[in-house]
C-alpha cells in the first residue's frame, strides 16, 4: 500500500456562500467513506490564520517559509491505497465534493511510516 496526498490550494475552491455548506457535507461525506473503507490516513486544511514559522537545528524561530516558496494553504488528504489509479479515483470524488481539481502527490515508500 501506498500512501498519497490529494491536496487544492485554498484559491481553487469559489464556491458561493450559499453553497459553502452543501460543500462541506459532501467532502465529510467522500471522507467519511474513506474511514469505512479503511484507507484513510489524515485529512484536514491549513489555516490560514496562524503564520508559518521555520525552525532550524538549533532552535532558532524564522518567520514565514523557505525563501522563493509560497505558503502551503487549503485542503489536504492522506490516503494509502493499493494503486495510483485508486487514488485518482478518490481524487475524483473529493473533486466532485469539493467543487474544484485536486492534485495527487506519492509519497515515497517509508517502511517506518
Amino acid at each position: 500500500m501506498t500512501k498519497f496526498l490529494i491536496s487544492f490550494p485554498s484559491d481553487a475552491m469559489v464556491v458561493h456562500a450559499e453553497d459553502f455548506e452543501a460543500v462541506v457535507e459532501a467532502a465529510h461525506a467522500v471522507i467519511g467513506e474513506a474511514k469505512a473503507a479503511g484507507v484513510y490516513v489524515f485529512g484536514g486544511g491549513i489555516d490560514e490564520n496562524v503564520a508559518p514559522v521555520r525552525v532550524s537545528g538549533d532552535g532558532t524561530v524564522t518567520d514565514g517559509t523557505y525563501p522563493g516558496h509560497t505558503v502551503p494553504d487549503g485542503g489536504y488528504t492522506v490516503l494509502e491505497l493499493p494503486s495510483r489509479e485508486a487514488a485518482l479515483e478518490w481524487a475524483a470524488k473529493l473533486a466532485i465534493a469539493c467543487r474544484c481539481p485536486q492534485e495527487v502527490r506519492q509519497f515515497q515508500y517509508d517502511p517506518e511510516s
